[in-house]
């Protein structure tokens, strides 16, 4: 379904007291403002949400009217459902506010393979992570062990 600018949760706690089944995906992301960093949760996809519908037995039309809500994501004539499998892994990953980690196989002292950025493919192993997104990793280039900064997503658990 797709919301207006910033009304997902907005939209979610609607659906719900409509009895339907509503997931809002959110991750944490540092914001700085003020000189000041602090941890915040926005949604994994901006200006959409979830939401779990029987076309058969739920009065899905009356979902468009949700004050909030731009509409529901249509087929021909039918609300297009997400690709198999997508919400399901998701969901894995999410804890009980909705929070995806796609992390959690990451544990210090493992190795793992840079997946992005100027140092793609490069093997290290794992020293530190922190809860802002960011992972410190020795990587084995030209011979020898390079620290290096990275972002959590940059990385795969061999």
């Amino acid at each position: 379904m797709q919301t207006r600018p910033r009304r997902e949760a907005g939209v979610a706690l609607q659906l719900a007291a409509q009895h339907f089944r509503a997931f809002l995906p959110k991750m944490s992301r540092t914001v700085r403002h003020a000189r000041k960093l602090r941890l915040v949760e926005t949604p994994l996809f901006p200006g959409y949400l979830f939401v779990s519908l029987d076309l058969g037995r739920d009065r899905w039309r009356s979902v468009n009217g949700t004050f909030g809500a731009v509409g529901l994501i249509m087929g021909d004539e039918f609300p297009s459902p997400a690709p198999r499998g997508v919400v399901e892994s998701l969901l894995s990953c999410a804890d009980a506010r909705g929070a995806c980690r796609f992390d959690h196989d990451l544990v210090e002292g493992q190795k793992v393979k840079v997946l992005v950025g100027p140092f793609a493919d490069a093997i290290g192993s794992l020293i530190r992570l922190d809860a802002h997104e960011r992972v410190r990793v020795l990587l084995d280039i030209m011979g020898g062990q390079v620290p290096a900064t990275l972002e959590r997503s940059a990385l795969a658990a061999l």
